[in-house]
């Protein structure tokens, strides 16, 4: 594309005053890498968007999709309606979960499972007699996509701002305290509490592994007062935490999960809940107790048979256990980066990501030094994710640690190049 064409595109989260005549275009992509248009290779050291576990290039996945399509191309699974890949992919996910005779609730992506899991938590509740019990929990930090819930429960301030009122009855407590969580239920009466949603590893909010034994903690106190515990595991699952919902390293057995990303590697966009038999016996065994809800493409079967495939490959390559190994070589080579000048310190250590906080006094000279380093880095051949304050990776789990240190060094020398400017 020509710098001289300005683009038609509108982009999520960019400043369309500076993108609109210099976009970075993407042309293909192979494995760890992708490929500009001039045909650079740059190592994708965030996976696109938290999401591409397996890997580019796939042709497992692109062969699943085109039989697909050539025998049930689309359609949808309203009412009685179904078709073999949804029903596959809802029994493999269902026997994958952490949770007893777990129930699937295909989406497409995850902000459309977060507005699922709260709206079900709130007509659990209703049909459960207890209509009352519609306020829902969220955690500082956290990002639970842009749809109507997800941004009235974002514990990133920016995203909640400049839109208005948004969904009442939604409260953020600290990220990393228990005794807030307790605190704010006796504040607000646990009898007005539908659920509490908290990501395993707090992504787009910073890299932010949980204390030790806060998860565990938080699943107790939502246990003794009766509320749902709710994993937002749209980022955390299908290996990058290492399992397949992320949660399962900490014992947890959430009364629902929220999913996407990993669970079609980004090849087609997919999301969905998986909710344990005990929520989901309200709705399925007492007849008249509809679920009013739906996306057009729930289920659809082009786009489950492209996550089949992407299970098919994380297991026969084992990469939940391989994301494991990698976990401790990635978190070193981030601890090796933080000494750079421009690094207050690192977060990691828990799973196949991490950040790099910037130095305070960097930020606070230059608001947009993020996005600086983060091009910065790019021009020295690697992709990472620019958050508030600080640089974030994910890798594919097919890195290898030769490719881990090559991310590395890419980092440094963009640091390099901003602290020099």
């Amino acid at each position: 594309m020509s710098n001289a064409a300005e683009t038609r595109l509108w982009h999520p989260f960019a400043n369309m005053a500076d993108v609109k005549q210099k976009p970075f275009l993407v042309e293909k992509a192979d494995g760890v890498w992708i490929f500009d248009e001039g045909g650079r290779r740059y190592l994708d050291g965030t996976a696109g968007l938290w999401y591409c576990n397996v890997g580019h290039g796939r042709t497992e996945i692109a062969d699943a999709v085109s039989r697909q399509l050539r025998t049930l191309d689309t359609y949808f699974v309203f009412n009685d309606f179904t078709n073999t890949p949804a029903e596959l992919l809802a029994r493999r996910l269902s026997e994958f979960a952490p949770m007893e005779s777990a129930k699937i609730f295909l989406t497409s992506g995850g902000g459309e499972s977060i507005d699922t899991a709260a709206k079900l938590a709130r007509l659990y509740w209703a049909k459960r007699g207890q209509p009352e019990r519609i306020h829902i929990l969220s955690r500082r930090h956290s990002y639970h996509g842009t749809n109507g819930f997800g941004t009235s429960m974002a514990g990133i301030e920016t995203n909640r701002t400049g839109f208005g009122a948004l969904l009442p009855d939604t409260t953020r407590v600290a990220h990393d305290d228990a005794d807030d969580l307790r605190a704010t239920i006796e504040r607000i009466g646990a009898g007005e509490i539908a659920a509490f949603f908290a990501e395993p590893v707090i992504g787009a909010g910073g890299v932010r592994p949980p204390e030790p034994g806060y998860l565990e903690a938080a699943a107790k106190i939502c246990e003794e007062h009766g509320i749902l515990f709710i994993a937002d595991s749209v980022i955390g699952g299908f290996g990058r935490l290492g399992s397949w919902f992320g949660v399962e390293r900490w014992g947890l057995r959430p009364d629902m999960i929220t999913f996407a990303k990993g669970v079609t590697s980004g090849y087609l966009p997919l999301g969905g809940v998986a909710i344990s038999g005990a929520v989901a016996d309200v709705f399925w065994e007492a007849p008249g107790n509809p679920f009013p809800h739906g996306p057009t493409y729930s289920g659809h079967p082009t786009v489950a048979a492209a996550a089949l495939a992407n299970l098919d490959i994380l297991e026969r390559e084992q990469l939940l256990q391989r994301s494991g190994e990698l976990e401790k070589p990635l978190y070193d080579m981030l601890c090796k980066v933080a000494e750079h000048p421009a690094v207050d310190h690192v977060r990691g250590g828990t799973g196949l990501l991490g950040a790099l906080e910037l130095a305070p006094a960097l930020v606070e000279q230059d608001k947009t030094v993020v996005a600086k380093a983060q091009r910065a880095v790019r021009e020295h051949g690697a992709v990472v994710r620019p958050l508030a304050s600080a640089l974030a990776v994910s890798p594919p789990l097919i890195i290898t640690e030769e490719e881990i240190g090559l991310l590395g060094d890419s980092i440094v020398a963009g640091l390099d190049a901003i602290t020099t400017r």
